[in-house]
């Protein structure tokens, strides 16, 4: 058993703010939860700061230096993870852009080797692509994508120990395969894509669940084609990923999208690259240079190659950019990925039960500190 006792600061617990808590761990998880009053003292002293439920990512195609297309294996896992856990993410799904099925087969296999292994924070495995729109391919390479079939049918649903998640354009697998696929337990989401506002209902319909990064890779709405963002702002079932960069979508449209649909259903993503927590930021992508100046990561002919962008920035970001409060932006981070990922009964919230995974941000929502089942593992706290 371990007792963490945290004091000074806000503790986001559900919607509720505490001035201090007393966390009592037992393998890993709460086993009690106890408010402190305010102006109590010892323990870790948040100094004005926030303790948050540790952040869940959906999309980490990299970091420390590290892409899983290039290392697709445990150790690649592990240095991503690593990288991310110093912003504050205890939960993530190493991310695959567009591949043939021999390296899905073999991302889907590390992150089963990793979760057994025990490496911290990986929970699954996002395969994003190949059944996507070359019309809106952006960074991904259209010589990868190819139509759903029983192979990859096969692939995506064979045993696995985390969740699969897959990113697919809905106008190009069927309603009857994106069925399919929900049945067998994939998470299905939208990205890459030319839907049409009936073609993304029929999908969300079949089982659709989530949209992988809302306004990015796929058209404007329209006022007589309101497409796939249409759909989307219009429909409260899809949990929708959000990259808040500065960079990917302006601000206000974002502001526009949080008052359009319900904020349990909205949800931060970092699409992260190697670039996070790396000193050299630049990397190769697929055989292209991708260039990283002031946070973004630009391909030569201008395309978005993801971003330089971690879960402790979004959430930074989302309170001071989009007016949101703390407390919704925690939820936005750990709460509804976890959700989105069916594993609210395990993490998401700093909750009797669910595993003590922490982030400890200071007063301008910088990371000092995380905690992944209640072993520390970054920071000095």
């Amino acid at each position: 058993m371990t007792k963490l006792r945290f004091t000074g600061g806000s503790i986001v617990v559900g919607e509720q703010l505490w001035a201090g808590a007393e966390i009592e761990v037992v393998d890993g998880r709460v086993a009690a939860l106890t408010p402190l009053a305010d102006g109590s003292t010892g323990g870790i002293d948040l100094a004005g700061g926030w303790l948050m439920p540790g952040f869940v990512d959906t999309q980490v195609n990299g970091g420390g230096g590290v892409l899983f297309n290039d290392e697709t294996n445990v150790e690649g896992i592990r240095a991503i993870g690593a990288a991310h856990a110093r912003y504050g993410t205890t939960a993530f799904l190493p991310t695959l852009i567009s591949e043939g099925p021999d390296k899905i087969a073999a991302a889907m296999a590390a992150s089963d080797a990793a979760i057994a292994a025990g490496v911290p924070g990986v929970v699954g495995v996002h395969i994003e692509g190949p059944m996507l729109n070359p019309i809106r391919k952006g960074i991904h390479d259209e010589a990868r994508f190819r139509p759903f079939d029983e192979e990859m049918f096969a692939l995506l649903t064979q045993p696995h120990r985390g969740t699969v998640m897959v990113t697919l354009a809905p106008e190009c697998v069927s309603p009857d395969n994106i069925a399919r696929l929900s049945q067998a337990g994939v998470r299905v989401s939208a990205g890459h894509s030319e839907a049409t506002y009936e073609e993304a209902l029929a999908a969300f319909d079949a089982g659709l669940v989530g949209i992988t990064h809302l306004f990015n890779a796929m058209p404007a709405m329209r006022q007589r084609a309101p497409g796939l963002v249409g759909a989307t702002l219009d429909d409260p079932r899809p949990w929708c990923g959000l990259i808040v960069d500065g960079v990917h979508v302006a601000p206000s449209v974002l502001r526009v999208a949080l008052r359009a649909r319900p904020l349990d259903r909205m949800m931060l993503v970092t699409d992260a690259m190697p670039s996070v927590g790396a000193v050299d930021k630049d990397f190769v992508l697929q055989g292209r240079q991708i260039h990283v100046q002031d946070g973004i990561c630009i391909y030569a002919d201008g395309t978005l190659a993801g971003a330089d962008l971690d879960m402790a920035g979004a959430v930074a970001r989302t309170i001071r950019d989009l007016g949101v409060q703390p407390q919704d932006a925690a939820a936005m981070a750990s709460t509804n990925p976890a959700a989105f990922l069916c594993q609210s009964a395990d993490r998401g919230s700093i909750a009797v039960g669910s595993f003590a995974d922490l982030a400890m941000l200071d007063r301008d929502f910088a990371p000092v500190a995380t905690w992944i089942g209640g072993t520390q593992v970054f920071g000095q706290a």
